[in-house]
């Protein structure tokens, strides 16, 4: 028994030396600390407020976490709040969408879609279906698009490589097309054997000669597989109209060089707009080049500031003829997306999706190009009723960047553009790629796919129409500041 007592006595006597030793250490730590944030002139609280002053800091970089998960409501948060986020992690997981007790959306909001469900609904076994439709019908190589709603442009370089090849499977597996971003083909897009949308952005990565000029040759190339369906020139993005995109040079290894025709390890800046297209004669004059060269569907990628410009280039248009036309035209909404940008391009310029779309849709059927020129939106749709919304406002596809992404298990912890993404989509840091399984994400990618069409169909079935581009302005009513609703067709009447 006394040996006992003197051991723990002896165990007590370390502990309270060790915690002594810790309390100097601590102490130490803080005078330093002190000295150290007195003398430095850089931020006036830590100076005023030594040591202390650093919890500010800690705590603003913690706020964006402590109000995800424990302050901020199902549906306050932004971009995307959780009740949006947790249907698509639903959707991709296979799992049911089917809730209790009634809704939990503000259905008071400006601008909420509110669908018009027919009095005589075909019955159950008479269910609407999604039909394929054919982009550039006068392209040597025509694309007969399965799906209406399919993945935004998205980068090699931007997305890791097992991001970008669980996306390539999952595209595969649920018949949508991949946009391979601005950033170039890459073997990863081509490994899951998925339809893919070839971008052209304005440094003409991965189709661009010595100079950065585009290469037919290149072209050539990559029209070569079988794969690469249509050709999308972006003019702007929703991120940063206006403003081209920088890769840091330390960004730039060996294998994204090789893919992006740029030299390793030096920054590459890309232009503004594409130093050859200066008005919409240029632009006519570069979709036919492209198409001609590889045979298949060109199309754009714009952000519209004003309805205006576009109305130019549809009259353009028709002074040239309809065969000059682009074979789609993406719509980018300019609230931002995937790619970093400054505040003041994503938060200020460019139109909406809301209300770009619809008067674009417009203009294409005021000029007559209804069947010649196909409709794309893009810009924070990725729940089935902003789907069906953007189809009923006249668009024939819908892409969604974010929304793949939040199937492959995005957190939304924005950081993309710091190269340490938590769940490895964004970062190339090895040791956060072993978080992404793709073979196990792209079922998840696939699932995520075919949730919003099954569920897209099915607000097509309430409102009484048997496919989902058959939904119309008066199928959707949008809440007024008044509170009541008002048809979208008394709103934004059709030429």
């Amino acid at each position: 028994m006394q040996d006992t007592m003197e051991m723990t006595v002896d165990i007590l006597q370390i502990l309270a030396l060790i915690f002594v030793f810790m309390v100097g250490v601590m102490v130490l730590v803080a005078m330093v600390l002190f000295v150290i944030d007195r003398s430095q002139t850089g931020d006036a609280v830590r100076r005023n407020y030594p040591v202390i002053g650093r919890f500010r800091h800690l705590f603003t970089e913690l706020g964006e976490f402590f109000r995800q998960y424990f302050f901020a409501m199902d549906r306050e948060e932004l971009p995307f709040n959780r009740a949006q986020r947790d249907w698509v992690k639903r959707a991709s997981q296979d799992k049911s969408n089917t809730l209790s007790f009634g809704s939990t959306r503000n259905l008071t909001v400006v601008g909420t879609p509110i669908f018009v469900n027919a009095a005589y609904p075909p019955l159950d076994n008479q269910f609407a279906a999604s039909t394929a439709l054919v982009i550039g019908a006068g392209a040597k190589t025509p694309f007969a698009a399965p799906s209406f709603f399919n993945i935004s442009g998205m980068s090699f370089g931007a997305l890791s490589k097992p991001a970008v090849q669980a996306l390539s499977k999952g595209a595969a597996k649920s018949g949508v097309w991949m946009n391979t971003g601005e950033g170039g083909l890459s073997p990863y897009h081509l490994e899951g054997g998925c339809d893919i949308v070839f971008q052209i952005g304005t440094a003409k990565y991965g189709v661009r000669d010595a100079e950065g000029n585009l290469s037919d040759e290149k072209l050539r190339e990559v029209a070569a597989h079988a794969q690469v369906r249509m050709f999308e020139l972006k003019l702007s993005q929703g991120a940063k109209p206006g403003k081209g995109g920088i890769l840091p040079g330390g960004k730039v290894t060996k294998e994204i060089a090789a893919i992006r025709g740029i030299p390793e390890g030096k920054s590459s800046i890309s232009p503004n707009r594409h130093p050859e297209i200066s008005n919409d004669d240029e632009l006519l004059d570069m979709i036919a080049r492209i198409r001609e060269v590889t045979g298949k569907p060109v199309g754009i990628k714009l952000v519209v500031g004003s309805p205006d410009s576009v109305q130019a280039l549809f009259e353009t248009i028709a002074k040239r003829g309809a065969a000059s036309a682009p074979d789609f035209i993406t719509i980018d909404g300019g609230e931002g997306g995937t790619g970093a940008a400054p505040m003041p391009l994503m938060d200020l310029v460019g139109m909406s999706i809301r209300e770009a779309l619809p008067r674009v849709v417009d203009l294409r059927k005021k000029y007559g190009f209804d069947s010649r020129i196909r409709i794309i939106a893009s810009g924070k749709l990725i729940n089935p009723g902003d789907v069906a919304w953007a189809l009923a406002a006249g668009a024939d596809f819908i892409t969604s960047a974010r929304g793949f992404m939040f199937s492959l298990g995005c957190i939304q912890a924005l950081k993309c553009s710091k190269n340490t993404c938590p769940t490895g989509i964004t970062t190339h840091d090895p040791r956060f790629h072993k978080g992404l399984v793709p073979k196990v994400k792209f079922e998840r990618v696939a699932a995520y796919a075919k949730g919003v069409v099954k569920e897209v169909e099915i607000i097509a079935h309430s409102v009484g129409v048997s496919e989902p581009r058959q939904l119309r302005r008066n199928h959707v009513r949008l809440v007024q500041d008044t509170g009541r609703s008002e048809r979208m067709s008394q709103l934004y009447p059709e030429p």
